[in-house]
């Protein structure tokens, strides 16, 4: 369809509206949604569904023993799986394969596996066994294992979700694993993605990422509080001594103790989709740089990793930086100090940073942000 030209198009348009007596006429295409409106108006649309695997795993080993080449069914399976149920691709990969049978030696399924660049299905198999556990050097040994056979990160993944959706009749626990394995794909950097699902899922019932920030936050405004109850006892014992020479010094300590618990007014956690969205309501382009960016408070302060220098400097420009400071203000109810940074936020882990040093960079990705 790609190919027909305009004139291309008119022609077969006439011929549809005027069609001769003695021909029928089948046009079939994948690019359906590139046909003219003209055309599509004037034909029968009959929509093919994917071939279910069964189906197409029989039919397979059916033209396999009529060439007269042997195939495992296992084998003749996963080529199945691979062609998406389209019986056009799948037919031409078995064609491909055939010439690694022998009249003395069927189609395995090890020569698929190694053929399509697909990764060992026990290992794979292993791997979902161990979600979630305790046993983080089996996890570890696993990737190992497939970054030195060279799996392609995405194969591995949808080889992933395939198995695990054959599991989740006998093992309904695997859904939360599944809803995080479709983001992935998504991911940037999905197999650092992948390492981070099955290591976190490990630490999971002792470690939740949450709960340290608040504590945190909680610490860091405690301080203030903290400082006036250790000054109360020491500056009353000033004027006390010299309470007729100056009366307005006491007064000063009372100032400094009302100032400083202002800082207490600091909100806890600062809420990054209402950032953006407050973002969105006075520049677009400002919103699409901070939705990219990465973030950490500490009740008082906020940086931003804008990931790069280029989009630091964007960050940091006459219009945007002014800009940041005024959605921020409104957000927190409060001024506060915001440092941009012109690098990618470094994992708060000390495993998850040496895993990221190991495989050339990542991110961090916490569960409940998924």
């Amino acid at each position: 369809v790609h190919m027909l030209s305009k004139s291309a198009f008119n022609a077969l348009l006439k011929t549809l509206e005027e069609p001769p007596e003695h021909v029928v006429f089948i046009l079939a295409t994948t690019d359906a949604d590139k046909l003219p409106a003209t055309i599509l108006s004037r034909v029968q649309q009959f929509f093919f569904r994917p071939i279910p695997t069964e189906i197409m795993t029989r039919q397979l080993m059916n033209i396999a023993k009529k060439e007269g080449f042997a195939i495992e069914e296992d084998a003749a399976r996963l080529i199945a799986e691979r062609s998406h149920g389209g019986f056009r691709d799948g037919i031409s990969t078995l064609d491909q394969l055939s010439i690694l049978a022998t009249p003395d030696q069927p189609l395995t399924a090890n020569m698929v596996t190694e053929y399509l660049g697909l990764s060992d299905a026990t290992m794979l198999g292993n791997l979902l066994d161990s979600y979630p556990s305790d046993d983080n050097e089996k996890v570890l040994n696993i990737f190992q294992e497939l970054e030195n056979s060279g799996a392609n990160s995405v194969v591995v993944l949808h080889q992933l979700l395939s198995i695990a959706r054959n599991r989740l009749r006998k093992n309904p626990n695997l859904v939360g694993l599944v809803q995080q394995l479709i983001e992935v794909d998504r991911h940037p950097h999905p197999d650092l993605k992948l390492l981070t699902i099955f290591m976190n899922s490990n630490s999971q019932p002792t470690e939740k990422p949450i709960a340290p920030k608040k504590n945190i936050a909680q610490a860091t405004t405690q301080k203030p509080t903290e400082k006036p109850t250790s000054i109360k006892p020491a500056e009353p014992a000033k004027p006390t001594e010299k309470p007729i020479e100056k009366e307005g010094k006491p007064a000063e300590p009372a100032k400094k103790l009302a100032a400083k618990p202002k800082k207490t007014d600091a909100p806890l956690e600062l809420n990054w989709e209402k950032v953006i969205e407050r973002a969105k309501e006075k520049s677009l382009g400002l919103a699409s740089l901070l939705q990219k960016s990465q973030w950490s408070f500490d009740g008082e302060k906020l940086t931003i990793y804008a990931g790069s220098a280029f989009y630091k400097k964007k960050l940091d420009d006459a219009k945007n930086k002014p800009l940041i400071s005024e959605i921020i203000s409104e957000e927190a109810a409060m001024d506060l100090e915001i440092d941009i940074i012109g690098e990618k936020k470094p994992p708060e882990d000390e495993k998850l940073a040496e895993i990221a040093e190991l495989m050339g960079g990542g991110e961090e990705v916490k569960l409940e942000d998924i």
